[in-house]
């Protein structure tokens, strides 16, 4: 039938179907039905709205069962029809009669039951935020080794949204399990994350004992501001596990601690990694190893992010040259800090004075002359 079944009303559909359900159109671009299910150009969704994709999926089951499933490809348009072309791990389908999306991830988690707690209770703020429900998930049964193919199934609010914000809500979701196969965020891939431009995946995620935000820029051009720079840097080379700063984005306070509540960029400015770096090489010493600090491009401004890989027990303490006092600056006092759960708590000085006594006692022994028998 060469007539596309269109929905009623005075609006055109922005999503078309004809009745045998091989032939669609989205916002007018000419799309086939293939074995996998119907699939689309990331460029057909800013137009499309889900409650048409919806209507249209009805429609198209009932000429043809594949149409259940739009996919969206992730090569050049030319080459999206050819056998094995990639397409991106979430898609769309229709689940009794409900627009959904399919997430596909790696994990090495394995449950028979479900989703794995850990994994469920990170994705949990993500899913409310962007209006998502878990509808079902299950790991492949075809798979035997980890890590593990997981599908996850997620229920959407449709009502006056696109297709590409939906899909960019499950790309976020994927972003975020891919950056916790084990169920859990680690300095490093928070680090990617945001480097990767998916810091918004983090919203809702606590701060923690290597995790450390701010709204806003350190102020370098006050001794007050590169003191405390130093010292937040040196909290995490002091600490057992290192840690990561962003700048950028805010908090909310929650019983417990903080959580992170939204990204606000802080202006560009490609000068503040060298500045940020010229503080740290004037207030701490020794400098930490294996130190970076990249700006990363972020809805017109930009995110700093100082991470801090485990230091070497041997370069502890880490020293801030100055300290800050009942908010005052104490610019020729040397401050040790260290990080414990969320508090930052000063080394106190029976541990200072251990760790003197015992390099003290160390150098004296190494200047020991040898003994002869």
């Amino acid at each position: 039938m060469g007539e596309a079944a269109q929905t009623a009303g005075r609006r055109p559909s922005t999503v078309r179907v004809a009745q045998d359900g091989d032939q669609w159109w989205f916002a007018g671009r000419r799309r086939r039905l293939e074995d996998s299910g119907v699939v689309v150009h990331p460029d057909d969704l800013s137009a499309c709205t889900c409650t048409d994709l919806k209507r249209a999926m009805r429609l198209g089951v009932k000429g043809n069962l594949l149409a259940d499933t739009v996919l969206v490809s992730t090569t050049t348009e030319a080459f999206m029809n050819e056998d094995g072309a990639p397409v991106s791990p979430v898609s769309f389908e229709l689940r009794d009669g409900e627009l959904m999306l399919r997430v596909q991830f790696f994990s090495d988690l394995y449950d028979d039951d479900g989703l794995p707690p850990s994994l469920a209770s990170l994705l949990a703020p993500l899913l409310q935020r962007r209006h998502l429900t878990l509808a079902v998930a299950f790991p492949d049964p075809n798979w035997g080794t980890p890590p593990w193919l997981w599908n996850l199934v997620l229920g959407a609010s449709t009502r006056n949204r696109t297709l590409e914000d939906l899909h960019a809500a499950g790309q976020e979701v994927l972003n975020l399990l891919e950056a916790a196969s084990d169920g859990t965020l680690t300095r490093e891939t928070v680090g990617d994350l945001v480097r990767g431009g998916q810091a918004t995946a983090l919203i809702g995620q606590p701060e923690g004992h290597w995790l450390d935000v701010k709204a806003q820029h350190y102020d370098l051009s006050t001794p007050y501001g590169r003191i405390s720079l130093g010292q937040s840097v040196a909290r995490f080379a002091n600490a057992e596990d290192g840690g990561v700063v962003v700048v950028g984005m805010s908090t909310k306070r929650i019983p417990g601690g903080e959580e992170i509540r939204a990204v606000c960029p802080v202006p560009p400015d490609r000068s503040m990694p060298r500045r940020y770096q010229q503080a740290l090489d004037d207030r701490v010493y020794p400098p930490p190893e294996g130190l970076r600090i990249d700006a990363v491009e972020h809805a017109g401004g930009m995110l700093m992010v100082v991470e801090v890989p485990p230091q070497p027990e041997e370069l502890k303490p880490f020293l801030v040259h100055g300290a800050i006092v009942d908010g005052a600056i104490e610019g020729t006092f040397i401050s040790i800090v260290r990080r414990r759960g969320e508090a930052s708590i000063p080394i106190t000085a029976p541990m200072i004075h251990a760790s003197l006594a015992a390099g003290r006692a160390l150098l004296r022994g190494s200047q020991q002359p040898p003994t002869t028998e």
